[in-house]
C-alpha cells in the first residue's frame, strides 16, 4: 500500500500555499493598477475630479491599505523569482520548499524596513489633517 498520495495533489503543502498566494497577490496588484490607471486618466478628463480622488487617497484607510499593497508586491515579486528558479534551475524543484521560506523571510525583512517609515508618514498626515 502506497504511503504517499498518488497524483499531483498538494494537500496543503508549501507549494500549494505559494501558488495560492501568488495568484491572490497578482489579482490584487492587477486591480490596484487598474484603479491607478483610471484615476490617472482623470487628470486629462477632469482635473477637479482628479484632485478630489487624490485627496481621498491621503486618508488613513488608504495609507494603511498601502501596507498591504507593498506586502503583496514584495511577495509576488520574490515568489516570481522563485518560480523562475524552479522552472529553469535543474535543482529548483528539489529546493522549492526552502526557497518558499527564503521568499517569506526576505519579504518580511524588506517589509519591516518599509512599514515603520510609512506608518510614521501616515500618522503625520493624520495629525496634519490630510
Amino acid at each position: 500500500m502506497p504511503t504517499k498520495p498518488a497524483g499531483t495533489l498538494y494537500r496543503g503543502k508549501t507549494g500549494m500555499w505559494s501558488w495560492v498566494l501568488h495568484r491572490i497577490t497578482g489579482v490584487a496588484i492587477f486591480f490596484f493598477l487598474l484603479v491607478h490607471t483610471l484615476d490617472t486618466a482623470l487628470v486629462r478628463l477632469s482635473p477637479k475630479d482628479y484632485d478630489l480622488v487624490i485627496a481621498t487617497y491621503k486618508g488613513a484607510i488608504i495609507g494603511f491599505a498601502e501596507l498591504g499593497l507593498v506586502a503583496a508586491i514584495l511577495f509576488h515579486a520574490l515568489n516570481g523569482i522563485r518560480v523562475i528558479l524552479i522552472d529553469f534551475w535543474s535543482k529548483g524543484a528539489k529546493y522549492q520548499r526552502v526557497m518558499f521560506w527564503v521568499v517569506v523571510a526576505l519579504a518580511l525583512i524588506l517589509f519591516a524596513g518599509f512599514a515603520p517609515r510609512h506608518i510614521a508618514n501616515v500618522i503625520h498626515d493624520i495629525e496634519l489633517g490630510y
